[in-house]
């Protein structure tokens, strides 16, 4: 195990460097490293690393959004109003029915199996859009209009309205049902999540106010409070339905509303977890990617890009009215393209499930990947100086 992870973080960190050498995005060579190291190519990485892979992507998931919540203002998402609600779930919404459009004539898949597979490939990847609004954010770039926080906040609920969405048709595709309750139940999940997050917040300022330790400390109870909170959500599911990672995003969002010279301390901390997290996020991801659904043809690829028009199109419905400027949309449609985290997740559970189209899924769902991840970093980190602002110092 151990040299298995060495040999992730160093090739991880290597390609990665060798990436921005060419002016690409590091992910680009992480995701390389993965696809090397993984089962199809060198087959390295031994099948215990392999079988926590999940796990441990979700570790660097909770520490982004951790990360992220601590440095997000609640001013700079009411400011950023309607379009970031729209975002939630709008742009996802589009994807899904261009890929129930476009899959049944391009790949010849019923409407149901084409619905699944938009419902894989429609959530955007807050590993790879996170880290970059933070970035922007810090610069100070677009930051007067709040456009990083409306891709941000958006980019984080997203995922939970299609998994919702995900369950809901594979569950029809087994011979149940439409879950009409399950789709009702995402604004509660969402609301929950964000209120406990917000709670939880409030009472870690009040206790780090009140009992004296380092700031190493407080990063590992903010991260043992971070797993509970995604363990609850699978407590609680049967009953309630919660958004753990929102929960996670809320806290730190608390934190920083309550307690303010911690939070911006903890972000610095966060900061330096997320350099080993970023690189094990993304060579793991690169591992789950099955070379041998990625030669699939045009035919997918074609449906990959031409559903990514239709959430554009979302996008820009998200937006129209605001005021924002032209370059400021197109900034907004750009940075809604990346893909990665989720698809790696759940690309090959309708095989698992012996769905019908699950080997379909999965090839749309690594394609998805190796498209829009690279294509969608290079177009943020090329583009936000020239699209967006930067606010006066």
């Amino acid at each position: 195990m151990l040299t298995n992870i060495a040999y992730v973080l160093l090739l991880g960190l290597g390609l990665g460097a060798l990436a921005r050498l060419v002016r690409l995005p590091p992910l680009v060579g992480m995701l390389a490293a993965g696809i090397l190291l993984g089962p199809c190519v060198l087959n390295l990485l031994s099948p215990q690393l392999l079988g926590i892979s999940a796990d441990l992507r979700q570790l660097a998931l909770i520490i982004i959004l951790a990360r992220a919540g601590l440095s997000l203002e609640a001013d700079d998402l009411r400011r950023a109003g309607r379009p970031a609600v729209l975002m939630c779930f709008v742009p996802a919404s589009f994807e899904v029915l261009g890929m129930v459009v476009l899959a049944p004539r391009l790949l010849g898949v019923s409407l149901l199996d084409a619905a699944i597979m938009g419902a894989v490939v429609g959530a955007v990847s807050p590993a790879v859009i996170v880290p970059r609004m933070l970035k922007l954010m810090s610069e100070g770039y677009g930051t007067e209009k709040g456009i990083p926080q409306m891709v941000l906040a958006g980019a984080s609920v997203d995922d939970v309205f299609v998994i919702v969405l995900f369950t809901s048709f594979t569950a029809m595709a087994q011979g149940g049902s439409f879950s009409v309750s399950a789709l009702a139940g995402v604004p509660v999940s969402i609301v929950l999540g964000a209120v406990l997050g917000l709670a939880v917040g409030f009472l870690l300022a009040k206790f780090f106010a009140a009992l004296h330790m380092r700031d190493s400390v407080k990063v590992v109870i903010l991260l043992s409070v971070a797993f509970l909170l995604v363990a609850l959500e699978d407590a609680v599911e049967a009953w309630v339905p919660f958004s753990g990672l929102l929960a996670v995003l809320g806290m730190g969002l608390g934190l920083r509303r309550w307690r303010l010279p911690v939070a911006e301390r903890l972000t610095a901390k966060f900061g330096k977890l997320w350099v080993w997290a970023e690189v094990m996020l993304f060579v793991l991801v690169g591992a789950e990617v099955d070379l041998n659904y990625a030669a699939a043809g045009l035919a997918a690829v074609a449906t990959v890009l031409g559903v990514l028009c239709f959430r554009a199109l979302g996008v820009l419905l998200c937006v129209a009215g605001s005021k924002l400027t032209k370059k400021e949309r197109l900034f907004a449609v750009l940075a809604y393209l990346p893909k990665a985290t989720v698809q790696a997740a759940i690309g090959g559970v309708p095989l698992a499930m012996g769905l019908s189209c699950g080997q379909v899924v999965l090839t749309v769902a690594v394609i998805a990947i190796l498209v829009t991840a690279p294509l969608g970093a290079l177009a943020i980190d090329a583009s936000y100086k020239k699209l967006l602002e930067r606010a006066a110092d």
